[in-house]
């Protein structure tokens, strides 16, 4: 890109929002170079870096860096063989630790199932030299200073160095409280030339001896290494000269470890910064509410609600701007501080920033083109230096971008024509524009001559544009209307600041008279299209609440499923449980029933109907329990004394004969009387009259008992137990035959059935049924 279209536009000033999210030397030298491209793989990776690093940002989980300093000098003298000093060697190792940290954390998201468009690509090639790093670690602080852990031999002579300076201090501490210290000028040790001293008047110098390293400004006071100290100071010399040869030693050891990856490092140190700069476009996009835009090759421009970056975000006024199209040039009209100039360079800007891999300022859905060049005439640029007049500065833009641009460029003019006679100025405007016309480039340009608005409707691939304005308040509304031209208001706007009326009168009596129809005609059309576009505002609001609210109803739907499939488990758990407990009480009153059978008991006919009863309670009918029209029709049904009723427990017909408490009822069974619940009663029609007999108890059938039962598709196991069962309530029953469905199969279930039936000493006979009722499928079964 021109440098001309970075300074018109301003295109600093969206770097400068960048920067103070960078934390790296690295990521601030890669904002300096950044400039648009118009290579589409260069500009879509890096377009999809970004929406990487917002992905993540909207997470809450930003590559994760730490300030680092600039390493490239560094490696420049690693390269010359030089030996780094201790600050060198703790930027290398901030670097390789911040290498190491990224590339976990990208394994992390991995882990977690977080799908990125490249950065964990990148993130992969980082060479993290996991044993350099770690020697760094041991002997560098982040200060750069040389830790003990360094090496042995420096660990050994700093506990030197200290033994040496504790003895040092303890003799010079004795001069501080003892006889001398009258003689001292302070009360306190001090260095001079690497060695300990103490400040000693200069009268008493004979009483303390040794070495005079330095004098007070007024020769008052000495500064005095004493004799018995002179040998501890000589040896402390010697073994801090020991300590600098051995750091020495040490960064020259750690330098030659580096100087074969000069390469690597300066390759990681790039990418950190790249991801630096990386983090800081997301939160700058973030801040400003921008969006990824798609990528046009054929520089189909289409912003939705586009919004100029370095304008306020709450007071700015969206508009949308489509060219490249429908129509290759947007003229739009209008008088001036309309937003005419803004909206110009908010399409340009927002062009150059998404060309830089950055997110646009406008809603989501937006793309942008992919220009070879963006060219622009925007302001006053007359020079006094050079000569040049407002019209001549104009025409030499207009010049230049005419012999510059191609079919993939966009070219934005303001005022085109203005500084010269309004007709010649119309007729050039027309000229130039019919000649970017013919270069097949996209055009938006601003103008005042009403000429225009006639070749925005003649010129194909042309529309005209107008910003709205609202005449009761004497303001603009910054919004584009698209297809309709702007209108003259100075009239109007004379009117209501005061002008008087007969001039206004006399005003328009000078203006044509077409002049004034294509103004009302104008002025209609921008009512009509101002409802249309609250109509489609008002339309996309109410379908992004239906949206939301479609969305949360999806939600409460699964969540409820969710809930609804829990409960079934549980209910399902819950009816196994009973299911055994009931198998467990059948086989109980059934096992009672045999034992007294072997005994020989005589069972009376009472205790049959109490038997069968038990099992009769054991039956559960939930479609039945749980019908809500059955439970209403029973609500309504009263019971009454006398009513004949079924004792549903026991099976049997009786009569009510009392209501014994709330819910209880005193019930006839034949010749016994017995108390049962009123939800174990149901309302029966009473039976025929029949002759009076003698009164007797005899078994009757059970209610609902099915004279066969069907066991295919049961598991073995299962199908003995509800066998054992059935034929257990067929005796009591009175059934003098049942049919058991088996079916043929693998014939497991049929043995089991006959091998169950052998067994059986209440089973008189049995076969498989006739050839025409199911053959060997089915099996007869005859009581004694």
């Amino acid at each position: 890109m021109n440098d001309k279209i970075l300074q018109t536009l301003e295109y600093q000033r969206i770097k400068d929002q960048i920067a103070p999210f960078l934390v790296t030397e690295a990521g601030r030298t890669e904002l300096q170079q950044l400039l648009p491209s118009s290579d589409q793989v260069t500009v879509q990776r890096w377009l999809d870096e970004t929406d990487d690093g917002a992905h993540l940002y909207r997470l809450n989980r930003t590559i994760p860096l730490p300030k680092l300093k600039d390493i490239n000098p560094a490696v420049q003298r690693l390269a010359v063989g030089a030996s780094l000093n201790g600050k060198e060697l703790a930027r290398i190792n901030a670097v390789l630790l911040a290498s190491l940290r990224v590339q976990r954390f990208f394994a992390d998201l991995a882990a977690d199932h977080i799908e990125l468009n490249l950065l964990d690509q990148e993130a992969a090639t980082f060479a993290v030299l996991p044993e350099i790093s770690e020697r760094l670690r041991r002997s560098v602080d982040e200060n750069g200073f040389l830790k003990d852990d360094a090496s042995a031999t420096l660990r050994a002579i700093r506990r030197r160095i200290l033994q040496l300076q504790g003895t040092i201090k303890d003799r010079m501490e004795s001069y501080m409280h003892g006889k001398k210290a009258k003689d001292l000028s302070e009360t306190v040790i001090t260095i001079r030339d690497d060695r300990y001293v103490i400040p000693v008047k200069a009268e008493a110098k004979q009483k303390f001896g040794g070495i005079v390293h330095d004098q007070s400004a007024t020769g008052q006071t000495l500064y005095i290494e004493p004799a018995s100290v002179v040998g501890l100071n000589n040896d402390l010399r010697s073994e801090q000269i020991n300590e600098r040869e051995e750091i020495k030693r040490i960064l020259r050891e750690l330098s030659d470890l580096l100087r074969p990856e000069q390469t690597a490092l300066r390759q990681n140190a790039e990418k950190l910064g790249h991801f630096d700069f990386i983090n800081a476009k997301a939160r700058s996009a973030a801040q400003l509410k921008a969006t990824k835009p798609a990528l046009s090759v054929t520089n189909q421009v289409e912003l939705k609600q586009a919004r100029h970056p370095l304008i306020d975000q709450a007071k700015v006024v969206g508009n949308d701007l489509t060219l490249g199209l429908d129509y290759r040039q947007i003229i739009i009209t209008g008088p001036n501080t309309g937003g005419k100039t803004i909206t110009m360079k908010t399409l340009g800007l927002l062009q150059l920033m998404a060309q830089s891999g950055l997110f646009v300022s406008a809603n989501e859905g937006s793309q942008v083109g992919l220009f070879d060049e963006i060219f622009a005439d925007i302001g006053d640029e007359q020079s006094i230096e050079q000569n040049l007049s407002t019209f001549s500065s104009h025409m030499d833009n207009i010049i230049q971008i005419l012999q510059q641009t191609t079919k993939k460029s966009l070219v934005l003019i303001d005022e085109l024509g203005a500084g010269t006679d309004p007709h010649e100025g119309a007729a050039l405007a027309i000229s130039i524009l019919d000649a970017i016309g013919t270069k097949q480039s996209e055009v938006l340009a601003t103008t005042h001559y009403p000429e225009l608005k006639v070749y925005g409707y003649n010129r194909p691939e042309t529309i005209n544009a107008s910003m709205e304005f609202d005449e009761a308040t004497l303001q603009p509304t910054y919004r584009l209307l698209m297809g309709i031209p702007g209108q003259s208001n100075a009239l109007s706007i004379a009117a209501r600041l005061g002008l008087p009326a007969d001039v206004v009168a006399e005003a328009r009596s000078l203006t044509s008279q077409d002049s004034q129809e294509i103004n009302r005609m104008i002025n209609q059309l921008t009512k009509q299209t101002k409802a249309a576009d609250e109509r489609a505002r008002n339309l996309e609001q109410q379908l992004a609440e239906a949206t939301d609210l479609h969305a949360e109803l999806q939600t409460k739907f699964t969540q409820f499923a969710e809930q609804r499939d829990q409960l079934m488990n549980t209910a399902k758990r819950d009816a196994n449980q009973i299911v055994s407990r009931t198998k467990r009480e059948a086989n109980a009153v059934i096992a009672d029933l045999h034992r007294k059978q072997k005994q020989g008991t005589d069972i009376k006919e009472h205790e049959l109907i109490a038997d069968q009863g038990k099992l009769n309670a054991l039956e559960q009918h939930p479609e039945l329990q749980h019908n809500r029209v059955l439970r209403r029709q029973k609500a309504r049904k009263a019971f009454r004394v006398g009513d004949d009723v079924l004792v549903k427990t026991y099976g049997q017909r009786g009569v009510l004969l009392k209501k014994v408490g709330n819910h209880d009822w005193e019930v006839e069974l034949g010749i016994l009387k017995m108390k049962v619940a009123e939800s174990d009663l149901e309302k029966v029609k009473p039976e025929a009259p029949q002759r009076k007999a003698k009164a007797s108890v005899r078994r009757t059938k059970s209610s609902g008992l099915s004279t066969t039962l069907d066991l295919r598709g049961v598991r073995y196991e299962e199908a003995m137990q509800r066998l054992d069962r059935y034929i257990d309530a067929a005796l009591l029953a009175g059934y003098p035959s049942v049919t058991i469905i088996h079916g043929k199969g693998t014939g497991a279930l049929r043995t089991g059935v006959t091998n169950y039936l052998k067994r059986n000493r209440q089973v008189d006979s049995f076969g498989f049924s006739p050839a025409n009722a199911g053959g060997d499928g089915s099996t007869v079964v005859k009581f004694k």
